[in-house]
């Protein structure tokens, strides 16, 4: 299992995983709707790959094989500190998934930029709740805080923690 910087020359293959990714979000966020030609779009994107040092994508890959993505940046929605760091986008395909490379993935991130981190999770994200939960618990041995937000349409539940970094 790996946890690769994307290259600008990955945006496409990051592009493709996040219409997959939005997708299966859309069951959570009525707001995400398909455009008129048939695609979810992510507009964020481009600035993960112009802006080196406050934004970070990652290809996740397990047994050599693409497996999701992680894209993480500087400055949380949930917080006021412009230095947290924040999960902002991850993702694993559903073929690869209950099989470990999610909590791989996850402290290999945490590893990769050490510091202080914020993981949202909407509170109607029934899957990915208890996964943050454990993965988070898991890699600070329990030294984490947790607390919710209010937000739109769901509420969201914000863990937060700090990396020192391998």
């Amino acid at each position: 299992m790996t946890l690769e910087p994307a290259a600008r020359a990955d945006e496409p293959i990051l592009r493709n995983l996040l219409e997959l990714y939005v997708h299966d979000l859309s069951e959570i966020f009525p707001q995400a709707r398909v455009g008129a030609d048939g695609r979810f779009g992510y507009e964020h994107l481009a600035r993960y790959f112009a802006e080196p040092g406050r934004r970070y994508p990652f290809l996740i890959r397990a047994g050599g094989e693409l497996a999701g993505f992680a894209l993480a940046m500087r400055g949380s929605p949930a917080t006021s500190d412009p230095e947290d760091l924040d999960v902002a986008e991850f993702f694993v395909l559903r073929g690869h998934r209950r099989a470990g490379v999610g909590r791989s993935a996850a402290p290999l991130l945490w590893d990769r930029l050490p510091g202080a981190w914020v993981v949202r999770c909407s509170l109607a994200n029934r899957a990915g709740l208890p996964f943050w939960e454990a993965a988070i618990r898991d890699y600070t041995k329990g030294a984490f805080e947790a607390g919710d937000l209010p937000g739109s349409p769901n509420p969201w539940r914000v863990f937060s923690f700090r990396s020192p970094g391998r």
